[in-house]
């Protein structure tokens, strides 16, 4: 093996600058409900890299995808509720989550194999309503629309996860070795096929490239992402219920990915955390705050349409696109 790059020194090197002070940050922080803020940011950020996997990697227009996540959610408040009397260890949950939300991608993802663009879409639509749907009438098991309260909160190894500043670093670890694995894959020879398939799936296939497994793993480790963030909120809240899984979070987890740079795993932090603290300087004018919202990512796509920081060849792409004539050269 050679050398790394520079490019990709300088990469580690300001991954390691931006660690070190996402550790330190919560001592400048007095206010607890903004360390919740930040917890919140960060099950965003794991959500937004899973998706990041589904849409930017692969392809794949995914609009059901906070399924997974209710999945792993509604996983940990059975299993550690007074619900049906369980109180499983938070790691064995937080294992099976991420199992069972693969699964669930697999399931999703097998029928729609030869599905594209809008159909894929409408399709992965009515998946996640169809679980939103159940989990508000399946009574006897999810408690429907009032949801599930007293879940136990997280402990790992004995170790109680009570605050919101000790589930912040839970899931400052959980993003980092996600951003970690979520790389190698993108640099691997998966993330190359991947990215084949994204740009003209039939070329693929004709180079020998297994597309249905590769869209299969896409959507399984997609979901898994969901899946294991999933538990995590589900232990923050200490309550779950159907309106935290609507049709309006897959597309909101889905403009963070797009806000930032599809296929970009800065531009996917970057956008997930405009998106999720944004909001919250604009409390003040509570009856404005989505039209500035709104307005703000009808002008980011106009001005920047490949995100706040795109992937490089991404970006080439599209300006090679808007650049070129519109009949051709002619």
């Amino acid at each position: 093996m050679g050398r790394p790059r520079l490019s990709e020194l300088r990469q580690r090197q300001w991954g390691a600058l931006l660690l070190a002070a996402l550790l330190v940050l919560p001592a400048g922080i007095r206010d607890i409900y903004m360390i919740r803020v930040l917890d919140l940011a960060g099950l965003y950020v794991l959500l937004a890299l899973g998706l990041n996997i589904v849409v930017g990697y692969a392809g794949l227009l995914d609009l059901g995808y906070v399924a997974f996540y209710a999945v792993g959610a509604y996983l940990y408040a059975l299993l550690a509720s007074p619900q049906f009397g369980f109180h499983l260890p938070f790691l064995l949950i937080f294992v099976l989550g991420g199992v069972l939300a693969a699964i669930a991608g697999v399931l999703i993802g097998y029928p729609t194999l030869r599905l594209r663009g809008d159909y894929l879409a409408i399709v992965t639509m009515a998946f996640g309503e169809i679980v939103r749907i159940l989990m508000n009438n399946l009574d006897s098991v999810t408690n429907g629309p009032q949801g599930i309260m007293q879940i136990d909160e997280l402990s790992l190894f004995g170790f109680h996860l009570n605050t919101p500043l000790r589930i912040y670093y839970l899931v400052l670890l959980l993003c980092a070795l996600t951003v970690t694995l979520v790389r190698n894959l993108e640099q691997s020879k998966i993330g190359r096929a991947w990215a084949a398939i994204r740009e003209d799936e039939e070329a693929a296939r004709g180079m020998g490239l297994n597309t249905r497994n590769l869209k299969l793993l896409a959507f399984a480790m997609g979901a898994t992402t969901a899946g294991v963030a999933g538990v995590i909120f589900a232990g923050l809240q200490q309550f779950v219920s159907p309106e935290s899984f609507t049709f309006w979070e897959s597309i909101l987890i889905l403009c963070m990915v797009v806000l930032g740079g599809m296929g970009s795993i800065p531009g996917v932090i970057v956008g997930s955390v405009v998106l999720v603290v944004l909001p919250e300087f604009l409390r003040h004018y509570a009856d404005y705050r989505m039209l500035f919202f709104g307005l703000a990512l009808i002008v980011m796509m106009l001005l920047r349409p490949e995100g706040l920081w795109p992937n490089r060849r991404r970006g080439r792409e599209l300006h090679e696109s808007s650049a070129a004539p519109p009949g051709g050269a002619g």
